[in-house]
C-alpha cells in the first residue's frame, strides 16, 4: 500500500474513533456542543493521535485502551486551535479552509467551546479507566496485570495533565503572546516551540508508550523523538507561511508577518530552516531505528510531516 493511502485510511479510523467520543447536539448546552463538533469535524491530519497509536502498537498494545486517549489529545489540541484564532491571539478568520469558530458562533461561544472542548477531553480520557479488566482476586497473575494497566493509565493522565499546561502548551503560548514584537533569541524561540508546539506531540508519544508498559529508558527516547518531531514540524509551518499558498494551507499566509512574531525562517532564512528540518527528523528516525520492533511507519510517517505542503 501507498504510505500516503496508509495515512489516509488511518486517518478514516482515527475520525471514527472521534465520532464515537463527541457529544449529542442537545440540552440547554446544544450550542456549544455544536461549535465543538463543527471544530471538530473540521478534519485536520490528527498527527498527535496517529502518532500516539503508532506509538501504543511499536510497544505491543493490541486493544482499545488507546482510543479514549487518542481522542483527548485531539481535542485538546482542537481547543488551542479556537482560541489561538480567537481576536485577543492571532485573530484568524479561517483555519483548514473553513471559517473558524468565533466567525461562525461568536466569541463568547468559541471561548466556551475551547473550555468545553478542554474539560471533555478528560472527561474523555478517563473512560480509560472503566476499560480496565476486573480479575478475580483468586487470580494473582490477574491482578498484577489490572494493578500494571490501572498504574498505566494514571500515568498517561498526569502526561495528559502537565504537557497541554503552564510548564507546557499554555507556557510556551504566554511566551509567545508576551514576546511577540520582541527581538527574540534562539533560546527563547526554541523555549516557545519545545512547549506551544511540541508538549502536545510529547504527550502523544509518550501516553502511547506508557499505555503500552515501555519502561522508563523506552519512554525517555520515545520524547526525544517526539521533541524532535515537533520542532521540525513548526519550523516546517514557518517556512509554509512564507511559501505555500492560501489554497495549500487552509488558512491565511503571511500570518506571522502580520502579527509581528520573530519565527526560525525571520532568524535564520529559508534555507538554513529547510536544513535544520532535516536535521531534526534525521535525527529522530536514528532514535527510533535503534529501537526494537516495527518503527517503519513511525519512520514514515516523520518524512511525511516534514516535506508537507499544508
Amino acid at each position: 500500500m501507498d504510505f500516503k493511502e496508509e495515512v489516509k485510511d488511518r486517518g478514516k479510523d482515527t475520525e471514527t474513533v472521534i465520532k464515537k467520543y463527541m457529544p449529542k447536539e442537545e440540552g440547554l448546552q446544544k450550542t456549544v456542543i455544536a461549535a465543538m463538533r463543527y471544530t471538530m469535524s473540521a478534519g485536520g491530519k490528527r498527527i498527535r493521535p496517529l502518532l500516539m497509536q503508532a506509538v501504543y502498537q511499536l510497544f505491543g498494545g493490541k486493544n482499545q485502551l488507546i482510543e479514549p486517549f487518542m481522542v483527548a489529545i485531539e481535542m485538546i489540541h482542537t481547543y488551542s486551535l479556537i482560541h489561538d484564532d480567537l481576536p485577543a491571539l492571532d485573530n484568524d478568520d479561517y483555519r483548514r479552509g473553513r471559517k473558524t469558530a468565533h466567525i461562525v458562533y461568536g466569541e463568547a461561544m468559541a471561548v466556551l467551546a475551547g473550555d468545553s472542548l478542554l474539560n471533555y477531553a478528560y472527561e474523555t480520557a478517563s473512560k480509560a479507566f472503566a476499560m480496565i479488566p476486573v480479575s478475580s482476586p483468586d487470580d494473582v497473575e490477574a491482578v498484577k496485570e489490572e494493578l500494571m494497566v490501572r498504574r498505566n493509565v494514571e500515568a498517561a493522565m498526569q502526561v495528559l495533565a502537565k504537557k497541554p499546561g503552564i510548564y507546557g502548551m499554555i507556557g510556551g503560548q504566554t511566551a509567545d503572546v508576551e514576546l511577540t514584537g520582541s527581538r527574540l533569541n534562539s533560546s527563547q524561540l526554541a523555549y516557545i516551540y519545545e512547549n506551544k508546539t511540541g508538549a502536545l506531540i510529547e504527550a502523544s508519544m509518550m501516553i502511547g508508550a506508557i499505555l503500552a508498559g515501555a519502561d522508563d529508558t523506552e519512554i525517555e527516547k520515545i520524547r526525544k523523538v517526539a521533541y524532535n518531531i515537533g520542532m521540525a514540524f513548526q519550523i516546517q509551518d514557518d517556512i509554509l507561511d512564507e511559501t505555500a499558498t492560501f489554497e495549500e494551507l487552509g488558512k491565511p499566509i503571511h500570518s506571522d508577518e502580520k502579527n509581528e512574531k520573530v519565527t526560525y525562517v525571520t532568524l535564520y532564512g529559508i534555507k538554513a530552516s529547510e536544513e535544520e528540518v532535516k536535521r531534526l527528523s534525521k535525527e529522530a528516525s536514528s532514535i527510533l531505528q535503534s529501537m526494537s520492533g516495527d518503527t517503519g511507519f513511525l519512520i514514515n510517517f516523520i518524512e511525511y510531516l516534514v516535506h508537507r505542503k499544508n
